[in-house]
């Protein structure tokens, strides 16, 4: 596990975890990690936000009906015709496929889903993904898995339906949680030179 207070070896290493043990989460882990979600940033601090968690099997499974058939669907033809992004090798796009499809059909097994909410018109998410982040931050400090999905928003009405989110508000994403199967690591992203801008568009910030 995570030192908890090497913030940054956290963020350097928090994957997404796509492949997680069907074991029960301990209600202390899911405490912190909901309390995390609960500290974030939010406009006005209104906190207007409401995190559904769900563990009844029923329920994930009937919402996850609408995630499977939104990835075999739309989402993995998509990703299957367009090929690697750039910088990224053929191997590690058919991995990505493969996680994401795993997914796709396991997403029902994860012992834990966090369901994150915002009451009102569906808006940009400003005021709910400070919390997400949280969240996916205080499972990895607490060696639990996840991800952010929001795939299942292709079929958005049936299966918030299935999760029984009243009609005033709206869910933002699914974070299916539990043990990986997998390790943590290092995360693969562009360095700074190639997305930072030092003052003028297109001049690369060195850190010098």
């Amino acid at each position: 596990m995570a030192d908890t207070f090497d913030l940054f070896e956290i963020m350097r290493t928090t994957r997404s975890m796509r492949r997680l043990k069907p074991d029960p989460i301990p209600n202390t882990l899911l405490t912190q990690v909901l309390e995390a979600g609960a500290c974030a940033a939010n406009g006005g601090n209104v906190q207007s936000w409401r995190f559904l968690l769900i563990r009844d099997p029923a329920i994930k499974e009937a919402a996850a009906v609408w995630y499977r058939k939104g990835w075999h669907e739309t989402v993995g033809p998509r990703y299957r015709s367009g090929g690697p992004s750039p910088g990224m090798s053929a191997e590690q796009f058919e991995r990505l496929l493969a996680a994401a499809e795993y997914l796709a059909d396991h997403i029902h097994e994860a012992p834990v889903w966090i369901v994150p909410c915002w009451a009102g018109p569906r808006g940009s998410g400003a005021s709910i993904f400070p919390a997400v982040q949280n969240m996916l931050l205080a499972a990895r400090a607490v060696g639990l898995g996840a991800t952010l999905t929001t795939l299942y928003l292709l079929h958005e009405q049936e299966a918030e339906a299935a999760m029984g989110i009243p009609s005033d508000y709206h869910s933002y994403a699914i974070l299916p949680v539990g043990f990986p199967k997998g390790k943590f690591g290092p995360v693969r992203r562009a360095p700074l030179t190639d997305v930072v801008f030092d003052d003028k568009w297109g001049r690369a910030w060195t850190g010098a």
